[in-house]
Formats: structure tokens, C-alpha cells, sequence
């Protein structure tokens, strides 16, 4: 068995289910401390962060990964149980193969070839992980580990996220940034009342309608260069008794955007409330801004990036902002280019979820011509 697919496999292994790590980090930070690392273990609330660096001073460059994972479902629906890795066809199965446990096994791999060749490399090297990436709000995660090292004076010059970014095959797409997400749940207040009587009541329903109407129709903006335009999507709506003679009191609508650089949150925020007041409504509108878009233009990380991968795989990667949201967008603010690099991700999230063999294998590969790249 290889280094690489034995170290997935105990990853695997263990059931990290957000925000438990189950013991994965442990596991790497005994690795890396072997190796000559300093690791700092950063917990906050239910969930481990581990901060891992070699070296001083900059420049710094930052491996990102997560260790949690999504639940699997069933595991009756599954061909081997999710959390017994299997290996067949070519394939190692498992839930976290692709994301991300594969990308942090291979992450590590290639931190502790790299100061193993280059003991007394210029900069710092470091492996940043965290256990609730996969959770729906990420408040402890690397959002609290980045107000840390904010505090501290911590700098990354240069961030790779082991996200699975590849479409068909390995390094076939960089991300080199990321859309915002900005939430809200609406409510819409009414007056309940009988369904024969309207007179005597206001149904939130009807009120909203309207409202609704126009904002799916709008054009936030057009987009640029960089971004597509943003969308509007309603997540949930949510009204009545249960009864079909009772004009509600109350609506309750979710909804989110994705964004680009061409629009701002402020400006998203103020668009949607300004219609809620044109239409009268008697609402109150709670926000969640989870991330800012962020944008790595062409620069030394980016180059390298594409470089690797076209000596290494053979490609010429695309460049897109794609997708949903990363840790990456809590590392860019800090001031450091950012880029998403890692396996196929067409099963992740999914019912046997997995990664190719080959391309795990040649995975702590890319990361380590990546890290010589930089820092030799």
C-alpha cells in the first residue's frame, strides 16, 4: 500500500462528521511535529483547528483543508459501508475521498517531503486545518482562526486550498476565487383570520407575492470579467396553519445571493429592503453575510499554479470562480492569494463518494512542485 492511500484510508477511517475531528488531526500533527513541525492546536468551541508551520518569517505559504465531512446517508444505500474505506475498479471509496480527505493526506505528504529536501528553505511552510468547514454556519472554524492571526499579526502571502476543484480530471481547473453568500430570512407579518371573511384579515401571502414577484424578475447586475452575474435563489418559504380555512398571520421566506465584485453586500441588502417597503409590507429581515467574493488575479501563486500543472499533468488548467463557497474566503482578506487545487469532485457529497487512485497518488506530488516552486 502506498503512503499516500494508507494515510487517506485512516483518514477515512475515522468518522469526522462536523465539527468532530475524531482524532485526524491528531494523527497529522504527530506526523508533522516528527517531520520538525510546530503545531499548534487552536480549539474553539466544539471545533479543532490545528496550525502547523516549518520555518520563519516570510514569505508564508499555507496549505488549507478541512478534516469534517458531511454525514453519508443510508449506509445501506452505499456499495461498502462510507466510513470502511474500499479500494476497487481503480478507485479508493469512502466518505471525504474527495472532499477533502485525500487533499489534506496529500497535503501533509508533500509538507514533510518538502523540508525533508530543503531543511533550511527560505519562509515558512504551514498546514492550516480545520473540522467545521462543512457546517452550516463555520463560526469556530478557520472565520475564528483567521480573527486570530489577524490579532496576532500572522501573515499568509500565499494560501492553496486542497478543495476538489478538478472537473474531469486532475488539474483541469484552478479556482483563483470564490462568489459572497449572502442570506436572509424574511418575515412577513399578517393578520390571521377566517378564509370566508378577508375583510378581517391580511393574508402575508398575498402581501409577499408581489414583492417576491419582482425581486426573482430583478437584475442585480451584469457581472465582469471575473464573475458571472449574481443570482437570487428563495431557499424556503414557509406559511399557514395546516388548515384550509385559516388565512395566516405569519410568512417566513430564506433566500440567498451569490455575488461578484460587481455588486456589494450593502448594496444587495438596501436593493432587497427598498422593494420590501415600495410593496408596504410589516416584515422584519435578518441577514447572514457568510463571505465576502474574493479574487486572486494574475500574480506569483497563480502563475506557479498553472505552471505545475501544465509540466505535471499535462493540461492548461481553466481559471474560474465557480462553485460555492470555501474556507479561502476567510485567508484572502488577510491580504494573500488564494487558489483551490485538488481531485475531481463529481462524486463529493454523493453516495459512494470517490477518488480516483491515480490521481491521489500523484496529488502530494503537485503540492510539493508547488512548494519548490515558491520557496525552494
Amino acid at each position: 500500500m502506498s503512503e499516500i492511500l494508507e494515510l487517506t484510508r485512516a483518514l477515512i477511517a475515522r468518522k469526522s462528521i462536523t465539527p468532530d475531528d475524531a482524532g485526524c488531526q491528531a494523527l497529522l500533527a504527530e506526523r508533522l511535529a516528527r517531520a520538525g513541525f510546530r503545531c499548534e492546536r487552536l480549539r474553539h468551541g466544539e471545533v479543532d483547528n490545528l496550525w502547523a508551520t516549518h520555518g520563519e518569517g516570510a514569505p508564508v505559504l499555507a496549505f488549507l483543508g478541512h478534516t469534517d465531512v458531511v454525514p453519508s446517508g443510508p449506509e445501506d444505500t452505499w456499495a461498502s459501508p462510507p466510513f470502511a474505506p474500499s479500494v476497487r475498479d481503480g478507485r479508493l471509496y469512502g466518505r471525504g475521498a474527495a472532499d477533502m480527505k485525500g487533499g489534506v493526506a496529500a497535503m501533509t505528504l508533500a509538507l514533510e517531503a518538502f523540508v525533508a529536501a530543503y531543511p533550511r528553505h527560505p519562509g515558512t511552510v504551514a498546514l492550516l486545518l480545520t473540522s467545521d468547514e462543512e457546517g452550516p454556519t463555520n463560526l469556530d472554524g478557520v472565520r475564528r482562526v483567521a480573527e486570530h492571526f489577524r490579532a496576532t499579526g500572522q501573515r499568509i502571502d500565499w494560501c492553496v486550498v486542497g478543495e476538489p476543484s478538478s472537473k474531469e480530471k486532475l488539474g483541469d481547473l484552478i479556482r483563483i476565487g470564490r462568489r459572497g453568500s449572502l442570506s436572509g430570512t424574511l418575515t412577513v407579518r399578517g393578520v390571521q383570520g377566517h378564509v370566508a371573511y378577508p375583510d378581517k384579515a391580511l393574508n402575508p401571502i398575498h402581501a409577499f407575492a408581489p414583492a417576491l414577484a419582482e425581486l426573482a424578475a430583478m437584475r442585480w447586475d451584469d457581472g465582469n470579467e471575473a464573475f458571472p452575474p449574481t443570482t437570487f435563489q428563495v431557499s424556503n418559504l414557509a406559511s399557514g396553519t395546516g388548515a384550509n380555512n385559516v388565512i395566516p398571520g405569519v410568512l417566513e421566506a430564506r433566500f440567498n445571493f451569490r455575488y461578484g465584485t460587481a455588486s456589494s453586500a450593502d448594496g444587495l441588502r438596501a436593493r432587497v429592503e427598498d422593494t420590501l417597503r415600495r410593496h408596504g409590507l410589516d416584515y422584519a429581515l435578518d441577514w447572514d453575510l457568510s463571505g465576502e467574493p474574493f479574487l486572486t488575479r494574475d500574480g506569483v501563486l497563480r502563475r506557479a499554479a498553472v505552471e505545475v500543472l501544465r509540466e505535471r499533468c499535462g493540461v492548461e488548467p481553466e481559471l474560474s470562480t465557480g462553485g460555492g463557497t470555501s474556507d479561502g474566503r476567510f485567508i484572502a482578506p488577510l491580504g494573500a492569494e488564494v487558489v483551490e487545487l485538488g481531485p475531481v469532485n463529481a462524486s463529493i457529497h454523493k453516495v459512494d463518494e470517490h477518488v480516483a487512485l491515480d490521481e491521489l497518488e500523484r496529488l502530494p506530488g503537485l503540492y510539493l512542485a508547488l512548494a519548490e516552486r515558491l520557496l525552494r
